[in-house]
């Protein structure tokens, strides 16, 4: 069974430059928040695809269920700022 820490991991040690990543899961499905200046400009399929290049053949083996929030920096920064009482 595969544990969130690995994926966060392999995500981490790939060539997509990651700001931040959290990853949550049961050994089945999981969450991602996934934060790197490479999503900028571009839209939402294009960032996950990204993260899936990133994540290799393990999204057809490994990991059966991934849900991702992909995020720039300058987003993140907002989204955190918003969240702040």
């Amino acid at each position: 069974m595969i544990e969130p820490g690995q994926i966060k991991i392999w995500i981490e040690e790939s060539s997509l430059a990651c700001e931040h990543v959290e990853v949550r899961g049961d050994g089945h499905h999981f969450e991602a928040v996934i934060v790197s200046p490479a999503f900028r400009g571009k839209s939402r399929v294009q960032q996950h695809q990204l993260v899936y290049a990133a994540l290799g053949n393990r999204m057809a083996g490994e990991i059966h269920a991934l849900s991702m929030q992909t995020l720039t920096p300058e987003d993140w920064a907002a989204k955190r700022n918003t969240e702040r009482p």
